[in-house]
């Protein structure tokens, strides 16, 4: 929280004053378009418009991007992102701050616990498929396998369908 205040003081005390949208995007790193789409859901909430209709940043919205994006690399979905981030980052909710990040790694732990277990899961059937018979070609060893696994010989892997799009999220960083 000191932390965020004293990057908060820095960035005000530079006497920058309000910014296009394409000198956030170059500050940032992030595509207009993405910017535009935080304030349209509401993340970004320190949008000014000029009377041509240009819309203008002030210093903290660099600040309040780099939290959301972040918090998002951390795991944080947007719509946790909305509940957290308080309309004026003077104002942090700090035990549901403190909450909020202790229940995002007890589910990293949970996540760590499933994903041992179908490592292990996962190289057993490595070791069974590895260990065909030099008698059988690999349509027969497929099946053998298959046959182990439905009758409860071996155990499957056991990944919930968001564990997965969790694990493609992180390749895509």
């Amino acid at each position: 929280m000191l932390e965020l205040r004293l990057m908060s003081d820095a960035i005000g005390s530079r006497n920058i004053e309000n910014m296009k949208i394409g000198e956030l995007a170059e500050r940032t790193g992030l595509a207009p378009s993405r910017i535009r789409f935080y304030e349209r859901i509401g993340l970004l909430k320190t949008v000014e418009r000029r009377a041509n209709g240009y819309r203008t940043y002030p210093p903290e919205a660099v600040l309040v991007l780099n939290l959301i994006t972040t918090a998002q690399k951390a795991g944080f979905s947007l719509d946790e992102l909305r509940t957290l981030l308080p309309d004026d980052l003077e104002q942090w909710e700090h035990d549901a701050l403190l909450d909020a990040l202790r229940s995002k790694v007890r589910d990293i732990e949970a996540l760590e616990a499933r994903l041992a277990q179908s490592k292990g899961q996962l190289l057993a059937l490595l070791a069974e498929i590895e260990a065909r018979p030099e008698d059988i070609d690999c349509a027969a060893n497929a099946r053998r396998v298959l046959s182990r696994l439905q009758l409860g010989e071996m155990d499957s892997p056991t990944l919930a369908a968001g564990d997965v799009k969790a694990l493609g999220k992180a390749n895509r960083r």
